[in-house]
């Protein structure tokens, strides 16, 4: 079967459905930015109250520093998941389409995160109170690995030639904004209530707040998603599910290279969002508060970085973006976190330097080697891929980095991001080699003369 060229203009489709227009890439731009806000919102309100909430309310017959790493473990076991979530809604997808997906998948994240507002604490229910928010995190896990829409990949495939960089970032945005409105409602509510009155109920309005922003984010995406010119799109660009096995089967090495490539700026993304304020937290007297209007203030110069690397990598190309930063980030990783130790003005040079680097490498970490998949492939493969780099290299991040400072020091959190750099100088390194060798073999066999 005959399939699309991946550089057909976004006109192309839409034959396929008569009596609508061509549909423009700013179009797609929206309907990425308003799923990915919405998902990154949850996931940072859950983040937050990982450091400022649950350590109290679930685990306070431990001590503060065991509390944050029993904390830390419940927020792993989404990225653990969220690869069999991928599994079970592409089946679904399958065989009841792609808007019964995104509902179902929607759904089961607002009712998940929801949950947690009303999650009981420890003094009322005893050990149960960690198992319930175990469980609220696995779902919430299975099923971002659902709410994967293929607008991504539709809008990089459908990026003008020579702005595929730019158009690689806008997915990326979604993050600090995520961030910021998450931040500000956090501090808003540690700044106006009291400790008691905080940890009693005050928490609980940023969930609820996440429910309804979720039932927005899904009437915009279905409104997008289920178009005929939509699905005319997906249909050219041969962006169905295919089974997960097989997808495994004939993409495997490239599914993990395409995971380690980007683990850098992975890695990078919670040393700087949900290690350093559990950091503050646990060994500061600085109020929480202020330290969340410090990384909302950074992430408004992530947002700035994340635009700047869509234009870097239109001029220098993507993987060399990735790379430079990749580099970046080793260095970072030897000298700036012991700035947290340095006051007020050495956490704030922190996570300004931080949230630059990270958007810079973020910002093209997106599909950095979905290009080398095949076609039929690419949607089951690019979903699989962004599983595995966020179990690999965000995951653990937060858990493995508070237990290497508290241990080594907070130089010795800096190995792990160290490790994340040289993954994704190793990954892009193999994937330009094993590219190289396609193209020699394929020079081969094509007849001379």
């Amino acid at each position: 079967m005959a399939t699309a060229s991946t550089s057909a203009p976004l006109s192309a489709a839409p034959e396929a459905a008569p009596g609508h227009g061509a549909v423009k890439a700013s179009e797609i731009a929206v309907g990425v930015i308003i799923g990915r806000t919405s998902e990154f919102f949850d996931f940072f309100v859950y983040a937050i109250a990982s450091v400022v909430v649950f350590p109290a309310l679930v685990f306070p017959h431990l001590s503060p520093v065991d509390g944050m790493m029993a904390s830390f473990g419940l927020f792993a076991l989404a990225f653990v998941a969220r690869p069999f979530g991928t599994a079970l809604f592409i089946a679904i997808d399958r065989r009841f389409g792609r808007a019964f997906r995104l509902t179902s998948a929607l759904l089961l994240l607002g009712t998940s995160t929801v949950a947690v507002a009303f999650l009981p604490g420890h003094s009322q229910v005893g050990a149960w109170s960690a198992i319930l928010l175990a469980a609220f995190r696995i779902s919430q896990g299975v099923a971002l690995g659902g709410a994967w829409d293929g607008l991504s990949s539709l809008l990089a495939l459908s990026a003008p030639q020579g702005r595929r960089g730019w158009y690689a970032m806008v997915p990326q945005l979604g993050a600090p904004i995520g961030l910021i409105v998450a931040s500000a409602l956090f501090a808003y509510f540690l700044t106006v209530l009291p400790a008691e009155d905080f940890l009693d109920w005050g928490w609980r309005y940023p969930f609820f707040c996440a429910f309804a922003i979720n039932v927005v984010a899904l009437f915009a995406r279905l409104r997008i998603v289920v178009t005929p010119t939509f699905q005319a799109l997906f249909r050219a660009r041969e962006l169905r599910p295919t089974p997960v096995v097989r997808a495994i089967r004939e993409e495997g090495p490239r599914i993990i290279l395409g995971a380690f490539a980007p683990l850098a700026s992975f890695a990078m993304f919670h040393m700087v969002t949900v290690f350093p304020l559990s950091w503050v937290f646990l060994f500061t007297s600085e109020r929480p508060s202020r330290f969340l209007i410090i990384e909302l203030v950074a992430a408004v110069a992530g947002v700035l970085a994340i635009m700047a690397s869509g234009l870097l990598a239109d001029r220098y190309g993507r993987r060399a973006v990735l790379a430079a930063t990749a580099a970046g980030i080793a260095a970072f990783s030897g000298f700036a976190p012991q700035l947290l130790g340095a006051g007020q003005l050495g956490e704030t040079v922190f996570m300004l330097l931080g949230f630059v680097l990270l958007g810079l490498a973020f910002g093209q970490a997106s599909g950095s080697v979905a290009s080398s998949f095949s076609i039929r492939n690419r949607y089951t493969s690019s979903a699989l891929t962004g599983d595995l780099a966020w179990l690999f290299g965000a995951g653990f991040a937060p858990l493995a980095a508070l237990y290497l400072s508290v241990k080594g020091g907070l130089l010795a959190s800096g190995a792990y991001l160290l490790s994340g750099a040289l993954a994704t100088l190793l990954a892009l390194w193999l994937n330009s080699a094993l590219g190289a060798d396609r193209l020699k073999r394929k020079a081969k066999s094509e007849p001379k003369g």
